[in-house]
């Protein structure tokens, strides 16, 4: 006689049919996400673990972001010291041009070019804000423009408006290191140089043509200033390349630190694409052989036998 299906044997093959869509449905979700849960409860004993490796990985990430903020305004100082240099430079040069041709015909000129380039180094900008003004960084480091400045005002100081503020930045987690250079540190004796000239201008007239006795004593004697006005910039300059330097190296290691977690995230979260693939086979193959056997049973219902 036909054998003939019970209430007891539909309910064990709809929960078979129901358990193998369930674990389709997962097996085809860590395929479509790559991911081996969408929460927490999916990774069970590691759950404690993952939550503090990610902590962590927050905590370095937002080192990283900000050793590359600061590596980008020690960049700008650096930028802005060499071209407050290099125009100390010049203006140097051109005081020595004058000596030797014994005329000072253009020397005006060149200083002037000159001053304008130590200004422009000194209001440098990084991200719309400026780098030598301490914490006032949305204020020109120096309200001078001209020459003609250097000589209108009581002091030279009055001449610079950033605070004394020093910034100072985490290199990482355990070191802090300062990074802020002050404009008036840097600027107070290049202007004084510069004012040199201006003044003795101011006081005896324009530079023009052959050099006298009194205007070769005056300029060989400025010589040693603008000397030793650059070489406390070359200072300032080096100093902040070592703290580049210094930040350019945290950076790289944490950012190493930070692929590291990476990877020892993503070996808990991560699917084993293979592996994944291949229980999702598994698991069609599963429902397929439920459905069949549930539609098999159908057919040998009482009253298809009845019929």
């Amino acid at each position: 006689m036909t054998r003939v299906s019970t209430v007891q044997n539909y309910n064990i093959m709809t929960s078979n049919l129901m358990r193998a869509q369930i674990r389709q449905n997962e097996v085809g979700g860590q395929v479509s996400s790559q991911k081996v849960a969408s929460d927490l409860k999916g990774y069970a004993k590691n759950a404690e673990m993952l939550t503090a490796m990610r902590s962590t990985q927050t905590k370095i990430n937002g080192l990283v972001d900000q050793t590359k903020m600061v590596g980008n305004r020690l960049e700008m100082q650096d930028t802005g010291l060499g071209r407050i240099s290099n125009a100390t430079q010049s203006g140097r040069e051109a005081i020595a041009n004058a000596l030797a041709a014994g005329s000072a015909t253009t020397l005006m000129q060149q200083m002037t070019a000159a001053f304008g380039e130590v200004v422009q180094g000194l209001n440098a900008k990084s991200n719309g804000l400026y780098v030598f003004s301490g914490a006032k960084t949305d204020t020109p480091t120096t309200t001078a423009t001209t020459m003609n400045d250097l000589t209108s005002v009581p002091i030279t100081s009055d001449l610079f408006q950033n605070d004394q503020y020093i910034a100072t930045n985490r290199v990482d987690e355990q070191t802090n290191a300062k990074t802020g250079i002050l404009g008036d540190a840097i600027g107070t004796d290049v202007f004084e140089a510069f004012k040199q000239v201006q003044a003795y201008v101011d006081a005896n007239g324009p530079f023009t043509g052959n050099l006298d006795d009194a205007q070769v004593n005056f300029l060989k004697g400025l010589l040693p200033v603008f000397d030793a006005a650059q070489k406390s910039v070359v200072d300032a300059q080096g100093k902040n390349g070592v703290t580049q330097k210094r930040f350019e190296a945290a950076e790289t290691d944490l950012s190493n630190q930070s692929d590291t977690l990476t990877a020892m995230v993503g070996g808990i979260t991560d699917v084993d694409m293979a592996d994944a693939v291949t229980r999702l086979q598994a698991a069609q193959l599963a429902v397929q052989a439920s459905a069949q056997v549930f539609s098999t049973l159908q057919a040998s219902s009482l009253l298809n036998v009845l019929k």
